[in-house]
């Protein structure tokens, strides 16, 4: 079950199109959905988080908890609306864009796709774009 959380005024449009493009990217990988919490925050909110569990001090777009159990997806997802609004700037991309780049991005994590690394980024980046391609048939 795909959850939605708001701890800032943003709202997804489109929910029930966004869960099921979700739930299409985890059955893709031959993974298994089960809770998978998304929190829209702001940069305070997802700051406060970096610095208390991951002992960065920096800002960030998203923070993903993995809960899984092997094959089995779950976790929290935070997202910054605030770094989202900012990266779709610097990359020159729509927000809608970079937005779902960001949801799906938590979601590869989870199914163990790695970005520290520069093949590994390669290689997320690629699925990350798959995945798009994959909502834009659904849309």
């Amino acid at each position: 079950m795909i959850s939605f959380n708001y701890e800032t005024d943003f709202k997804l449009l489109d929910e029930p199109k966004i869960s099921s493009w979700i739930s299409t990217i985890i059955k893709n990988e031959n993974c298994k959905e089960d809770e998978i919490n998304y929190v829209f925050c702001n940069d305070d909110y997802l700051h406060k988080l970096n610095v208390e569990f991951l002992q960065h001090d920096t800002l960030t777009d998203i923070i993903s908890f993995d809960y899984s159990i092997g094959k089995t997806l779950q976790g929290d997802i935070f997202i910054s609306v605030e770094r989202v609004v900012d990266n779709a700037k610097d990359f020159k991309v729509e927000f809608e864009t970079e937005l779902r780049r960001v949801i799906i991005h938590g979601i590869l994590h989870y199914c163990g796709y790695k970005d520290k690394t520069d093949d590994d980024a390669k290689l997320m980046r690629g699925k990350e774009n798959e995945a798009l391609s994959v909502l834009k048939s659904m849309l």
